[in-house]
């Protein structure tokens, strides 16, 4: 079994010993002075650290991209700099747990009654999504103005009126 190898850390902040939510804030206020693709190697034995950097992570468009497990329960979870927030949704359709065509047959009824510039986040986990929505965008004009996998096997697309 093959090991990933350590990305290369622009900065490193060690914040052991410190509890929820100073790890979040402290990788923030690095994180902020970095470049877009530099990433922050931050250390933390805080168990809520993980929950708070992914969740946070998500909505300011950076990305964890290795956690390293060390002893005495600390991490290092290497956060890459993003270019900024995903898109701005006025609506969220979470349609987790629900199967295609479901989500896009309901994306399609909430996107009839959105103004044309508006931006609906669509979520699922359905398997068939990635391709479905993209093969729906294309064939109706709908506009897919982004799509990331936001967890494992579930899906995030910002979705607009042609």
């Amino acid at each position: 079994m093959s090991q990933k190898a350590t990305p290369a850390a622009d900065a490193r902040l060690d914040l052991t010993g410190l509890i929820c939510p100073e790890p979040l804030l402290g990788a923030k206020q690095v994180v902020d002075d970095l470049k877009p693709g530099q990433i922050l190697a931050l250390v933390s034995d805080c168990p809520g650290t993980r929950d708070d950097l992914f969740i946070w992570a998500r909505h300011t468009g950076n990305e964890i991209v290795q956690v390293e497990h060390q002893a005495a329960n600390r991490n290092v979870f290497y956060i890459r700099k993003g270019k900024g927030p995903a898109l701005r949704a006025q609506v969220t359709l979470d349609m987790r747990g629900a199967v295609c065509p479901g989500p896009i047959l309901e994306a399609r009824r909430v996107l009839e009654g959105m103004k044309p510039r508006e931006v609906l986040r669509l979520l699922t986990n359905c398997p068939a999504a990635r391709d479905e929505v993209r093969t729906w965008t294309a064939a109706t004009g709908v506009v897919l103005a982004e799509a990331r996998e936001i967890g494992a096997g579930e899906w995030e697309f910002h979705l607009r009126r042609g």
